[in-house]
């Protein structure tokens, strides 16, 4: 593990049957720094993120957070991070009151910080008005709200987050990059995977792009650029050169285009 790292993956495998979810990637989290999880669907993106936090076991290799092992050490590396998942998998049956309440005493928190932090995030994402809903009666947005406050409740070291912004409005979506930034600030690491080019190219100090299973590319976006030879190109025309999408864009758009102009032309 590098000397800054928080997280370091090397040679991580996983299969499901005779899928190859996660082939053999490796890559590190520095502290300090927000680093993009890219790829399309299906590349392997929730399931590197599910075997960072021990949820899915791996077949071979090897993670470390924070000098932790995700499986043997679970408990102890769970105090220094906070996730969000893809799924919103929290509590519908709680108010947000009351998974607020659960988490600040299961990580034994002072009752009273807890309630000036969650107040303070509740009004700052606009959704005070929800605390004493039932989750499960919430927009899948709000639900998202209410899992990115409790992802930072206990103030951890490391965020890990799965498509945070998935269903946030544009005011909404500022707020968390203010937030990420500020924790940033702290000391601390954030990993979040998105499909939103804009968002990652903006808070990304790196990236990693994983396409069927294997990383494609590592780096800066400068570096990124660079491996697709696109100097000067946006994120997203880089994402679908190194994902190999480029040419059946293209493809596409000219069927596309061409079918377009075949209906004007008939109906004029």
């Amino acid at each position: 593990m590098i000397d800054d790292s928080i997280i370091s993956v090397r040679d991580l495998k996983k299969y499901f049957g005779e899928v190859k979810a996660v082939n053999g990637i490796s890559f590190d989290v520095r502290k300090g720094e927000v680093f993009g999880l890219l790829g399309p669907n299906g590349a392997g993106k929730t399931t590197t993120i599910k075997l960072l936090l021990g949820l899915l076991e791996p077949i071979e290799g090897v993670i470390s957070i924070f000098g932790l092992n995700p499986e043997r050490e679970e408990v102890l590396m769970k105090k220094k991070v906070g996730y969000v998942s893809e799924e919103a998998l929290i509590f519908k049956s709680l108010t947000p009151k009351d998974l607020f309440n659960f988490i600040a005493s299961i990580r034994q928190l002072d009752a009273n910080e807890a309630t000036k932090r969650v107040s303070e995030y509740l009004e700052s994402l606009g959704a005070t008005e929800y605390y004493e809903q039932m989750i499960a009666t919430l927009s899948h947005g709000n639900k998202q709200k209410i899992q990115i406050v409790a992802s930072l409740l206990h103030e951890p070291e490391l965020l890990i987050l799965d498509e945070p912004l998935a269903g946030l409005d544009a005011k909404s979506v500022r707020v968390v990059k203010e937030l990420l930034d500020m924790h940033i600030e702290k000391g601390g690491a954030v990993l979040f995977s998105t499909h939103i080019m804009e968002v990652a190219e903006d808070l990304c100090d790196r990236i990693a792009i994983i396409n069927k299973g294997k990383l494609v590319a590592l780096g800066t976006i400068e570096e990124l650029r660079n491996q697709a030879d696109k100097v000067g190109a946006s994120l997203e025309d880089v994402f679908l050169k190194l994902t190999e999408q480029d040419s059946s864009i293209e493809e596409i758009v000219k069927k596309l285009r061409k079918s377009y102009k075949k209906k004007i032309g008939e109906s004029a």
